[in-house]
């Protein structure tokens, strides 16, 4: 196993050529006021998955690829389709 670092996250946007923006959220408990804080990061990756909006990806440290991309998508963990109101049908 090597040493890259790895995160996991939410694709954010995928409207870039190749590129993915994932955020990846975090909490923890804040160390004197011990309230559980929630933060969140967004990172631009290289993807050749073609991942969709909502799909949960596995993001690996690599080297830079361009003036903000620094990492890649290993995988896609989960896909994210979204349902749209069209397939629901009302009853009156």
């Amino acid at each position: 196993m090597n040493t890259r670092r790895r995160l996991t996250g939410k694709v954010f946007s995928n409207k870039m050529d190749k590129t993915v923006i994932v955020e990846v959220s975090r909490s923890y408990r804040h160390r004197l006021y011990q309230k559980v804080v929630h933060s969140r990061r967004k990172y631009m990756a290289h993807d050749e998955l073609n991942c969709e909006v909502g799909d949960q990806v596995r993001i690996v440290e690599s080297r830079p690829i361009s003036r903000h991309k620094r990492w890649v998508v290993e995988e896609i963990l989960r896909s994210g389709h979204h349902s749209t109101g069209e397939e629901m049908e009302t009853v009156p």
